[in-house]
């Protein structure tokens, strides 16, 4: 089984309209609601893979209810802890630019961190673990690492800095930096695969078993103890690029349960990822085998 946690859940609001003018009242030319939050990203690409999965995280009043109801309708597990306050909502406008406007989100209580840890114990060791996103005020940023010392699976870290650096001590399955991030990391400037490649061994040194740093346009590096190989992006115009980083850490995951082999993994992730950066939304199965196809 693969679990996804997602602390800090959104139900998202995206308005369409030709242009947006500060200061005076805009129309929408169309609306739609969507279930945010980078670990909700990556159960619903698993998903649309064929990958099963299990969506924890902290949710509460009706928006809580609403991104349950959004990914139930998906037919993603959902374990959430139900929270006394409220899921945020977030406003994305899209207009000649695209604008948004973010909530902070409910502060979590101790018992309900208590709750969502208590919610781990049932994972094995076979079981994946996919950790990303900020963490909410309440919950305390030493989360990462209670989460890792309490699984048994293969723990997938995808977040900033230190949160990630934190869980290099229980030497994680995989983690996934975008190259801005691992070069933060390093206080490096990171622009090239081979610069990626170089900064990922260090990860590795430092305990992760695997590494795969997301490239943007340019695709993706993985690097482990015995192998270190880059994997181009496919071509193509970027209409959104949130959740693509997402979107690659589901299909690496959904090839490395299915093959077991890290090269088609990356291959899969890539893949995933700019299929998601070339929709407007997360990518379906149709688009992620239509880009497979091509690339044959």
């Amino acid at each position: 089984m693969v679990y996804t946690i997602t602390f800090n859940p959104a139900l998202d609001y995206v308005m369409k309209t030709e242009k947006l003018i500060t200061g005076k009242v805009n129309r929408s030319s169309s609306e739609y609601l969507v279930a945010g939050g980078k670990g909700i990203n990556v159960s619903m690409l698993l998903t649309e893979l064929s990958v099963e999965n299990t969506a924890l995280g902290f949710v509460g009043g009706f928006t809580g209810e609403k991104i349950k109801a959004i990914l139930e309708e998906k037919g993603i597990d959902c374990d959430f802890v139900e929270i006394d306050g409220e899921s945020r909502i977030n406003v994305k406008i899209k207009a000649d630019e695209e604008t948004e406007l973010n909530a902070k989100g409910p502060e979590i209580s101790g018992n309900e961190v208590e709750e969502l840890l208590s919610k781990l114990e049932k994972t094995n060791e076979n079981d994946i673990i996919v950790l990303s996103g900020s963490v909410p005020k309440g919950v305390g940023d030493n989360i990462y690492c209670k989460i890792a010392e309490k699984i048994k699976g293969k723990l997938v870290v995808d977040a900033e800095k230190n949160l990630l650096l934190d869980t290099l001590k229980y030497k994680p399955f995989l983690v996934k930096p975008n190259h801005i991030e691992l070069g933060e990391m390093f206080d490096a400037d990171i622009t090239t695969p081979d610069d990626a490649i170089e900064f990922a061994k260090k990860l590795v040194l430092m305990g992760a078993e695997n590494v795969v740093v997301s490239m943007a346009e340019k695709g993706g590096v993985f690097v482990n103890k015995k192998d270190a190989f880059y994997m181009e992006a496919p071509k193509g115009k970027v209409i959104n690029s949130t959740g693509a980083g997402d979107s690659l850490v589901a299909g690496f995951i959904a090839e490395y349960v299915a093959s077991g082999n890290v090269e088609k993994a990356l291959r899969m992730g890539v893949i995933c990822g700019s299929a998601s950066a070339f929709s407007e939304n997360l990518a379906t199965k149709e688009e992620i085998i239509k880009l497979l196809t091509i690339l044959k």
